[in-house]
């Protein structure tokens, strides 16, 4: 008899980094310089997306892992989404004087990061997330709807640029005993949220590496072909191991990360804050966290109650085993969220 799969969500590792830490050295001002060339222009989806379908896509059935996370769909092939138009527009509004000095952490993980942009900062790259057009397709290559994730995560910019040997450099990585870690600029970790989007912003004419390195069941690794400028992949990492690997040539890496979760509030949500709570603003990770997951709360509350009066029009019994179930799974959401919200003050 075979024995049961366990489909609950692994367990996401954070970096060392328990605060907000802003970077010890300051970015080239070359990449400052060049995105200030840029005039501004507000989103135009017919001018600024140029989006295609996947080459293929790899299940979660491929990879070993049938039965976990919450989509059949584990990782897309680059696709094409962005036109070079746009990708300048993003590199604009993440390297502007005032996302700089307001916007940048560091973390063991990443030397170099941007978050937190919100509309006010970076309206351009907000715009872009938040069309519908975008989301639609998104959705499409996941195989379920879905929605950002909250305000804070669009988007997370990690910055690497070239050493003086043509290497982009990789943060502390921790040792498991894997060959592969000493080519990564990203070690081994599971994302904090459902899905990610991840898109290229740099010219990677010349650089070689790059791919994403995908852990499955048994030991084997599955490498996924690194994006191209204004290309992106998606990928379900709440569920699936995987790491960067170093890409030597061309100037810099620069990518950009934006977080998805189910647009259905009755779906699963296994968003955790292990990965974010110390390279963010708790203050606004915290509040934006609180609201979505209450509003999806409130939500499949209403669900529940029109579908309770439906039943006594109907004269129906109640079914206690189906209420406990729904109460249990209600008090699950709230218990993740108290265990998520954390003082870091007290650590």
């Amino acid at each position: 008899m075979p024995g049961i799969i366990d489909t609950s969500p692994p367990v996401v590792v954070g970096p060392a980094t328990k605060k907000a830490t802003r970077p010890s050295n300051a970015l080239p001002k070359w990449l400052q310089d060049e995105a200030s060339r840029t005039v501004p222009e507000m989103f135009d989806a017919t001018k600024h997306l140029k989006v295609q379908d996947p080459a293929y896509k790899i299940s979660m059935k491929e990879l070993g892992l049938e039965g976990h996370g919450i989509s059949p769909n584990g990782v897309s092939a680059p696709f094409s989404l962005f036109t070079e138009d746009a990708i300048k527009q993003i590199r604009r509004e993440v390297f502007s004087q005032k996302v700089l000095e307001e916007c940048q952490y560091s973390s063991t993980f990443n030397k170099h990061m941007v978050r937190g942009m919100g509309r006010e900062r970076a309206p351009f790259t907000y715009d872009a997330w938040y069309c519908p057009e975008l989301i639609a397709h998104i959705s499409s290559v996941a195989g379920m709807d879905l929605v950002p994730s909250m305000d804070f995560e669009v988007a997370n910019i990690n910055i690497s640029v070239n050493d003086n040997e043509g290497t982009i450099p990789s943060p502390v990585a921790e040792d498991k005993g894997d060959k592969l870690d000493e080519f990564s600029t990203i070690h081994w970790h599971y994302d904090s949220y459902p899905f990610v989007c991840v898109v290229m912003l740099s010219d990677c004419t010349g650089m070689v590496g790059g791919e994403t390195a995908l852990r499955i069941p048994g030991g084997g690794i599955e490498k996924v072909r690194g994006p191209a400028m204004g290309t992106a992949v998606v990928m379900q990492g709440r569920y699936i191991e995987h790491q960067v690997l170093k890409a030597i040539g061309g100037r810099e890496r620069i990518s950009m990360v934006t977080s998805f979760r189910p647009k259905n509030p009755l779906a699963k949500d296994d968003t955790v804050l292990v990965g974010v709570r110390g390279i963010s603003n708790i203050d606004e990770l915290y509040t934006q966290y609180t609201e979505y997951r209450l509003e999806v709360l409130e939500e499949r509350l209403r669900l529940k109650m029109k579908e309770e009066r439906k039943r006594q029009v109907a004269k129906r019994s109640f079914d206690i085993v189906a209420m406990k179930k729904f109460l249990s799974e209600q008090r699950a959401f709230l218990d993740s969220m108290i265990t998520e919200l954390q003082d870091v003050n007290e650590n």
